[in-house]
């Protein structure tokens, strides 16, 4: 089991920029972000198979929002980029392990089955102003 730290929310005006990070502790190969705004269902955000770089992403914030890994520091970062406020939500890590090879479970796992992330972070909040 991996447990995860998660820093980096805040405010900021819409178009700007936000960078988050999780730290784990423990062994995990599929770490993904997702969020939660008042009132709407959890929404998996991004995705990424850390035994191969795979990155996954929802819709919403592709192009904007990049998912990537410091294997040396265990740490894995949300760069948000062109914020608007529609993104504004408690962002909370996730993390756990799938097969060795299996990257598209990871993908799977951000998309339809978050509940299968057994690991998950205390959230930080991002809130975008218009």
């Amino acid at each position: 089991q991996a447990q995860l730290v998660e820093s980096g929310g805040g405010s900021v005006q819409a178009g700007g920029s936000l960078r988050l990070s999780c730290a784990a502790s423990g062994y995990a190969n599929c770490m993904g972000w997702f969020r939660q705004a008042p009132g709407k269902e959890r929404e998996g955000v991004a995705a990424i198979y850390t035994g191969g770089g795979n990155t996954y992403y929802a819709d919403s914030v592709k192009g904007r929002f990049t998912i990537s890994q410091d294997n040396a520091k265990n740490t894995v970062y949300l760069q948000m980029n062109s914020l608007k406020p529609e993104d504004s939500a408690i962002y909370n890590c996730a993390a756990d392990s799938v097969s060795p090879g299996q990257s598209s479970t990871c993908g799977s796992m951000l998309r339809y089955y978050w509940t299968a992330f057994r690991n998950w972070g205390q959230g930080t909040q991002v809130t975008v102003s218009s």
